[in-house]
């Protein structure tokens, strides 16, 4: 069950011109459920994504990135369709990974008429096992089948994995006069941490916005959002963030120094960190949504450096599952943190509205009821203040319980 997170509601997911979803239920893994998803692009949309750094990254991400750059290119022919699967990662499956992936592009590039090279793959699931190619293929004619713009919902559910429900957004706003409409879907539960994660993320709006300038916009939007999330501290191997900028609304972005630019930058960033934020409150086993801030530093890598700290780890998440206010075990996190000049005899430390630590030790105020009461909500936010500069940074986690522990060990089964 997601924390303080309703399951979206279908008729709430506005359709977004130039672009068409389908899905099927191809059993990769498991019968009757949706497993195989194709998103098909109108002529003129732009694509620009970020993807784990994991060095073991999978098949489908190295041929997307390969796909991506050459679409980006003056004389690449543009992205035609993204096309993803859930169930099986394709990822530790050497140069047959690729070979399959490539199959699968094959398979939907001739439904759509288009060349392999203008598909973009995605996968997610269990690691080092083969791509039941044979399935992926024999599912794609009934989600071409499918395919209509009012199945944002249907998508989200298809990308499920550990994922207790599906995770959908929509925004319509008005920029310089023109309407937007903005859709996104993201799964993810576990293997969740910054520079992407076992998630995934699909945003699409239809503006039209050059590609130099949704190259930017990516970076930027994922960096507030997609990167400040952590579960478990694990960067998996077939993390992506896309958005797809379909052209086929009036607005018009063409320089990252513009207004318009800047005003749709920030309706993209506010979904993403929604989408962001829905996958931690769905988190395996999580019972607690978590924010941490960590203000007053020296730079935003700082600040990032200690908020990662806290909120990887295990003793800090296994006493917010608790509701124990065992805080010192966060005085610790952020002594091991990596910042070696701190001086912690200026560090200020709150529970929601609560001072518990002041000047590097425990706050003589400090009463343990008041910690017991803000550790019993579902959600918390823990508030670090460094007194050594102006930079800050906030990260979103969730707690660690029984239920992480044995979803994480059933998995396979």
């Amino acid at each position: 069950m997601a924390v303080n997170s309703p399951k979206p509601v279908a008729a709430d997911l506005k359709p977004v011109a130039g672009i068409e979803i389908g899905y099927a239920e191809a059993g990769i893994k498991k019968p009757n459920r949706k497993d195989v998803l194709v998103m098909t692009l109108a002529p003129g949309a732009t694509v620009a994504g970020v993807f784990t750094l994991n060095r073991f990254c999978a098949a489908p991400v190295q041929i997307a990135k390969a796909n991506l750059a050459a679409a980006s290119a003056t004389s690449g022919a543009p992205i035609k369709a993204l096309m993803i699967n859930t169930g099986n990662a394709n990822a530790g499956t050497g140069e047959l990974g690729l070979a399959l992936a490539r199959q699968s592009c094959a398979a939907l590039a001739g439904l759509l008429g288009c060349d392999a090279a203008q598909i973009l793959p995605f996968s997610t699931g269990v690691i080092l096992e083969p791509l039941p190619v044979e399935k992926v293929v024999a599912g794609l004619p009934a989600a071409v089948a499918k395919l209509k713009a009012d199945n944002w919902f249907n998508a989200a559910e298809a990308i499920m994995t550990t994922d207790t429900q599906p995770k959908a957004g929509s925004r319509s706003v008005t920029i310089a006069g023109h309407a937007v409409t903005l859709t996104g879907i993201s799964k993810g539960a576990g293997m969740i941490r910054p520079n992407m994660a076992t998630m995934l993320g699909f945003l699409a709006f239809d503006a039209k916005v050059a590609q130099p300038v949704l190259d930017v916009l990516v970076k930027q939007v994922a960096d507030q959002s997609f990167n400040c999330i952590t579960i478990d501290g694990d960067t998996s191997t077939n993390d992506s963030f896309m958005l797809v900028a379909t052209g086929a609304g009036t607005l018009e972005v063409n320089s990252v120094d513009s207004p318009e630019y800047a005003a749709l930058a920030a309706a993209v960033t506010e979904l993403s960190l929604f989408l962001a934020q829905a996958i931690i409150r769905d988190g395996e086993g999580a019972t607690k949504f978590i924010t941490v801030i960590v203000e007053e530093g020296k730079s935003v890598d700082e600040c990032r450096k200690i908020a990662y700290s806290i909120g990887h780890s295990p003793l800090v998440k296994t006493a917010f599952f608790a509701s124990d206010p065992n805080l010192g075990r966060i005085l610790a996190a952020i002594g091991y943190a990596g910042v070696d000049d701190l001086d912690v005899d200026q560090l200020n430390m709150y529970l929601d509205d609560v001072w518990v630590a002041k000047n590097g030790g425990r706050n003589p105020d400090y009463r343990e009821e008041d910690g017991q009461r803000v550790m019993q909500q579902s959600e918390i936010t823990v508030r670090v203040k460094l007194a050594r500069g102006a930079a800050a940074a906030t990260v979103y986690t969730c707690d660690l319980s029984h239920d992480y522990v044995s979803i994480n060990a059933d998995y396979r089964s």
